[in-house]
């Protein structure tokens, strides 16, 4: 009795073992190729669910369903116009042919490997056949933010700031190009972007150089152009405070005037009234401005200066 316990519970314990073994769970991130000795069995499972497969001979290998990552090497890549940059991409992809892709590359390592051989070609290809501009903008728009002065250099070279293609289309070309060479490997290419340029450093110096060219440039318009307006306003203050000048001389001049022919006036008046007493007070005032206690004078008996003096000793 004891033994044929023994034997059922063994039989239970093995199949449990079995059925185990034989089921297994896709969830939604995940898609199953499912093979027996290294072949494909079956179709794929690409729903999620619990599924069923003949323990110990076939295997389940998992996939990834959702976006992955593609991040290319940053290189040297030279533009049409000869400028060389470093170029920084990266991509997103996804794995659309689960049996083409366990087929061909088996592993998303591997995968990576046939994007870097497909992916870096391509933007080789559209950088060097754009110039750096097109690979920077998009559009031709004006920016938000005008840079004061460069509307001069704009003006004296503006094919240099002509948009044709656009930085936009130019991934879409990459992306248009890298795609049909990956559905053999069961990869759907969703999106290539350009993550950064950058000048390579012998570059670098030479525009940094001329971008300080440029700027002194601009600073020697703005100094020249505030030399002229200074000199305009130094002219015009001239002028004002010479105006000024003349008219407050001219308005002292006509008081003056006035001021003179009323004194005249008044003394002509009081002249005419009684000459005799008018002379005597200019006399004594012309003795007052003339003579002090150090003054010396010698003059003869008949002179008029001290006339009233002699009329009034007698």
């Amino acid at each position: 009795m004891k033994s044929k316990n023994i034997i059922l519970i063994s039989i239970a314990v093995i199949a449990l073992l079995l059925a185990f073994s034989s089921a297994y769970t896709v969830d939604e991130t995940r898609q199953v190729v499912v093979t027996q000795f290294g072949k494909v069995v079956g179709e794929p499972k690409l729903d999620p669910g619990l599924y069923f497969k003949i323990p110990f001979i076939q295997h389940a290998t998992y996939f990834p369903k959702n976006l992955l990552q593609w991040d290319g090497d940053p290189g040297q890549i030279p533009t049409l116009e000869k400028t060389y940059i470093w170029v920084d991409t990266f991509a997103r992809w996804k794995i659309v042919d689960p049996v083409k892709f366990f087929q061909t590359v088996n592993n998303t390592v591997s995968a990576l490997g046939r994007l870097d051989d497909i992916i870096d070609p391509a933007v080789r290809n559209f950088i060097t056949s754009y110039r750096l501009i097109e690979a920077v903008r998009n559009t031709n728009r004006e920016l938000d933010v005008s840079e004061a002065g460069m509307e001069d250099i704009k003006k004296k070279r503006p094919d240099t700031y002509t948009i044709t293609t656009g930085r936009e289309k130019i991934t879409k070309g990459i992306l248009k190009q890298a795609q049909p060479k990956l559905v053999k490997f069961g990869i759907e290419l969703v999106d290539v972007k350009i993550k950064r340029i950058n000048y390579v450093e012998q570059v670098r110096q030479s525009v940094y150089g001329r971008m300080i060219a440029e700027r002194n440039q601009i600073a020697e318009k703005f100094r020249s152009e505030g030399m002229g307006e200074a000199r305009k306003i130094l002219g015009e203050k001239e002028r004002d405070l010479k105006q000024i000048t003349s008219e407050a001389y001219k308005t002292a001049q006509v008081i003056k005037g006035k001021a003179d022919a009323k004194a005249t006036k008044l003394y002509a008046d009081a002249y005419g009234r009684d000459p005799e007493f008018y002379s005597f007070i200019n006399t004594l005032k012309i003795y007052k401005e003339a003579l002090d206690d150090k003054s010396t004078l010698v003059l003869s008996t008949d002179s008029q200066f001290f006339k009233y003096l002699k009329g009034y000793s007698k």
